[in-house]
């Protein structure tokens, strides 16, 4: 027997559970078994981890005997169903999809903004954001410690990869018929005709296109994902009441959420300080130097951890606000990132009991 906890990566053939295993072969190797647990379809596979090739097995009740610790990354019903069970088993389960993201008895946690809550688990789950709230979380965290957010105001744009496999492979696809159009772009409607009717998960062509529409349709014309970014910015910094106006878009990218970020804050500001408290927050890289060219984009964050900030002003007509610009991989950070970092913070509270 070893001292070390066990861990089940649950959705381990995905495209998020493969980043998973990359992590925690890079991360310092504190677990013991890792069991990969898919659906029946990708079961029999092998996929490699710590440097061993590891047979996946399909998710169920025996699979889930003696894990410590699993980490979800699953369509929400799957989720819903069976993270309850792991839980009855004996495992802590770090959820990575919404099903729980807004209950009262689960924490919604960014382990550079508020660890301690993963110890607050009264249903023995922590959730982890969706992924665009996370591209921005990190950096809005360090700047609220330190002035006291009062007001956000988003503009995402977020990758092709947010909407899974399906949408990098219906971005590509796109561009491949474009490639051949010499007059792509040009003459209204003219990327639709070549682009044929399969958008795929997108509600408008994507390449040589911006789509101002991300997620389900919600009351008073608001999308699903936008009502995440309020919810969720609230519930991880503590502020129920916080003022949050977002709008999302689609851009032709394949991985990596960008956001345009208005903050207001208690009282006035400096960029300056700014500056200084993002230079030092940890999982935070201040890239900010337009007139040489330094601001962060996704084709340079592309594969990268941390949230990178740019283009920080303070905003024309408030001084008690800021105007930034921020890029996080949103299948690093954004979804398997964080999801590690959590279960790595509960398998330190397990070693010490």
């Amino acid at each position: 027997m070893t001292d070390k906890p066990t861990l089940a990566v649950v959705g381990a053939t995905g495209a998020v559970g493969r980043v998973m295993l990359q992590i925690l072969s890079q991360h310092a190797d504190i677990w013991g078994e890792i069991r990969l647990l898919s659906s029946p379809r990708t079961a029999g596979s092998t996929l490699a981890v710590r440097g061993e090739q590891v047979e996946v097995v399909a998710l169920g009740e025996e699979a889930l005997e003696g894990v410590d610790v699993a980490l979800f990354d699953v369509p929400d019903e799957v989720a819903a169903r069976w993270a309850p069970v792991a839980v009855a088993k004996g495992a802590v389960v770090v959820d990575n999809s919404a099903a729980f993201r807004g209950d009262e008895d689960v924490p919604l946690v960014v382990p550079e903004v508020n660890a301690h809550c993963a110890r607050l688990r009264p249903r023995g789950i922590v959730a982890t954001p969706n992924c665009t709230t996370l591209s921005m979380i990190v950096a809005l965290g360090a700047l609220h410690a330190e002035f006291g957010l009062t007001e956000l105001v988003v503009s995402s744009y977020q990758a092709a990869s947010g909407a899974g496999q399906r949408g990098i492979d219906t971005l590509r696809a796109q561009l491949s018929l474009l490639a051949a159009e010499g007059d792509a772009g040009t003459t209204p409607g003219g990327v639709r005709r070549a682009v044929g009717d399969d958008l795929g998960p997108f509600s408008a062509p994507l390449a040589l296109n911006v789509v101002p529409w991300v997620g389900e349709v919600r009351d008073n014309g608001w999308s699903s994902e936008e009502l995440k970014i309020r919810d969720e910015s609230r519930k991880i910094l503590g502020l129920p009441e916080l003022r949050v106006t977002a709008t999302c878009v689609r851009v032709p990218v394949i991985s990596v959420h960008s956001a345009s970020v208005h903050a207001r804050f208690e009282s006035e500001v400096t960029v300056e300080r700014a500056e200084e408290i993002l230079a030092t927050a940890p999982g935070v890289v201040l890239f900010d130097d337009p007139a040489a060219g330094d601001f962060p984009t996704p084709a340079d964050v592309v594969g990268t951890d941390p949230t990178w900030v740019g283009r920080v002003r303070r905003s024309m007509d408030d001084p008690a606000a800021l105007e930034l610009f921020v890029c996080g991989d949103n299948l690093r950070k954004g979804s398997a990132l964080n999801t590690v970092q959590i279960a790595e913070l509960v398998a330190a509270e397990l070693a010490m009991n």
